[in-house]
């Protein structure tokens, strides 16, 4: 959600962190702002509204290291410039950035504003600066480890002293900080994508983890003062991955470059010799995978919707009882962790609070955990006990596209590896694997059908609500092309399971309603057809999603994708309700990479 980008070394901080925070707008702010530390003091600049607004207004004299930098997206308070960030302790000397949540807020606030202290902001973060100011360490990474004792909460935080402009501090619990390597400069970030155009050396800090970082290295340590060993890992993605590439928004961008991420997600994991996908990142043996009598995915937002199609992948090819559940609520219901489960975790960022604080759960239970993620070297993927990496490149805009249809991918190849080893043929395995390779290539067809999609985006851009309809496999497909179509157009859609129509929300069809059916060409299609012409009794317009260019009922218009294996049908089926949301956005006007209110990557509870 919020970002935070810190420098330390020769040059001049300000425009490093002018252009790392424009590379972490994707997660959603409402408001920036920089602190620069010198000996003669602390400069502040900070303000609502977007980095661009920030930076015209920036005053020319404004440069200086070591310097922090911060987009907020409102928690405590509501989107002000006295509410942004980096927050200051009264002297002017401490500026704190931090992501997260401070649980204890309240109370500390009390007892600061009891000692004497004067707190300017109606956030949580603000006790912090004003506790490492008064901490009475030694050094500022003292006064930081102090402060951090007395407070309950996540947080990635970094800060700066003016009385010590030679250091930045960072300190993480439950939201990511990096570290960049530079020469003779470091550099700290919430996400890679601020630090690559730098440094493609990185450092990610464990929770309960410190660190100095000055112009000649860094130092990491717990809280309690024990020095840790960090190694430094590559990024594997250039600054140009993060750049729009000569499309108007990074979401059509990285819609189109589904044909080569889903590529990269089967890049050497198709095993022709014997029908299955070869997952060495599992760390499950075959005999493992024997003993395994239910599968459980965790997910939240598109994730979980992802984890839906995954679900009903693995069921169908395993024959092993298999659900999804959103993870912002498993962790509450004080789950049963059986050994005989296995649990897959479902993240894009592999930062996702609640998915996370779910992982931690199965795991302190003496759960096994797999993670399928995109971003190498994440939480989540360290937090696992082995897992599948995506490879689908970096996904810019806050709408996941290009990770939800890689993430089915990653399910359907866990599916099939899992399948082959119970009960799964060889043929069907075969099947499977000529399904999976034509993947890109059908892709890339239902892209070519641009501009139709964009012609009926034009006439469902007018309505103000409209409906998704699916039944078993198609269910979560209209669950996630309802998710897209709200987040980006903010026209209310909701999705409903095609046999629960009848059962309540038809009363809701009426001319100016559009229903959206997803209707592949299966063993379930006569039952859809039935579905679709109870719609139009209602006199309710229909646009089918479906494998043929005539049906046996009459419709208002057709978006037709082409028939991969039927097991596989839902992952293609997604790829026109993401054009269809996009091009609606846009005839609306919209902020499509950045709709309001979202973040990409929700880092808090």
């Amino acid at each position: 959600m919020c970002g935070i980008v810190g420098y330390v070394g020769k040059r001049d901080a300000v425009p490093i962190l002018v252009d790392g925070l424009k590379r972490l707008e994707y997660r959603g702010y409402d408001s920036a702002g920089l602190a620069v530390a010198r000996g003669s003091g602390l400069k502040v600049h900070k303000a609502k509204g977007r980095i661009r607004e920030l930076e015209a207004t920036l005053p020319k004299r404004f440069k200086g290291a070591p310097a922090i930098a911060h987009t907020r997206w409102a928690t405590h308070g509501e989107p002000s410039d006295d509410n942004a960030h980096p927050h200051c302790d009264e002297s002017g000397r401490i500026a704190v950035v931090h992501n997260g949540i401070i649980e204890n807020a309240a109370a500390l606030r009390l007892r600061l504003e009891a000692e004497g202290a004067v707190l300017r902001s109606d956030t949580d973060s603000e006790v912090l600066a004003h506790l490492i100011a008064r901490a009475g360490g030694d050094s500022l990474e003292e006064d930081v480890r102090l402060a951090l004792l007395a407070v309950e909460g996540t947080y990635g935080l970094a800060v700066v002293d003016s009385e010590r402009p030679d250091r930045l501090v960072v300190a993480r619990n439950g939201s990511p900080v990096l570290l960049g390597i530079g020469e003779r400069e470091m550099f700290a970030a919430s996400d890679a994508s601020a630090l690559v155009r730098h440094t493609q050396q990185v450092v990610h800090l464990d929770d309960g983890e410190l660190a100095v970082l000055t112009q000649d290295g860094f130092q990491t340590s717990t809280l309690d003062a024990q020095p840790t060993t960090k190694t430094p890992s590559i990024v594997d993605w250039g600054a140009e991955a993060y750049d729009k590439g000569g499309f108007a928004h990074f979401t059509r961008k990285e819609i189109f470059e589904q044909p080569e991420s889903v590529a990269r997600t089967l890049q050497g994991r198709l095993d022709g010799r014997f029908q299955t996908a070869h997952l060495g990142g599992l760390e499950l043996g075959p005999r493992e995978l024997l003993d395994v009598r239910r599968i459980k995915l965790l997910g939240c937002g598109s994730a979980y919707y992802s984890a839906r199609i995954g679900a009903h992948l693995l069921e169908q090819l395993t024959r092993v009882p298999t659900d999804a559940e959103p993870a912002s609520e498993f962790r509450y219901r004080n789950p049963v962790i059986e050994k005989d489960t296995l649990y897959v975790a479902v993240s894009q960022s592999g930062e996702t609070f609640d998915t996370l604080a779910a992982v931690q759960e199965v795991r302190r239970k003496g759960g096994r955990v797999l993670g399928i993620v995109n971003s190498v070297g994440s939480t989540i993927a360290r937090e696992c006990d082995g897992g599948i990496y995506l490879h689908a490149g970096p996904e810019v805009a806050v709408v996941s596209t290009k990770t939800f249809t890689s993430t089915a991918v990653a399910l359907a190849l866990l599916a099939l590896h899992v399948g082959r080893v119970r009960d799964l043929s060889p043929a069907a395995g075969r099947r499977l694997i000529e399904g999976l390779s034509a993947l890109p290539a059908q892709i890339q067809s239902v892209l070519d059908r641009e501009a139709e999609i964009e012609a009926l985006a034009t006439r469902l851009a007018q309505a103000e609500h409209a409906y998704f309809i699916g039944r078993a496999a198609g269910h979560p497909v209209a669950q996630e092309g309802a998710l897209k179509f709200k987040e980006v157009s903010y026209i209310h859609a909701e999705a409903y399971a095609a046999s629960e129509l009848k059962h309540g929300p038809l009363a809701l069809v009426s001319p100016e309603t559009p229903c959206l059916m997803v209707i592949p060409d299966d063993d379930l299609f006569e039952k859809n057809v039935s579905c679709i012409q109870e719609i139009r009794a209602r006199r309710g317009p229909v646009v089918a999603l479906c494998h043929r260019e005539e049906l046996p009922v009459d419709v208002d218009a057709t978006l037709v994708v082409p028939k991969s294996e039927p097991e596989l049908d839902p992952i293609l089926m997604g790829v026109p309700l993401q054009l269809l949301a996009y091009h609606t956005a846009v005839a609306l006007g919209r902020d499509v990479d950045q709709p309001r209110n979202l973040a990409k990557s929700v880092t808090v509870e």
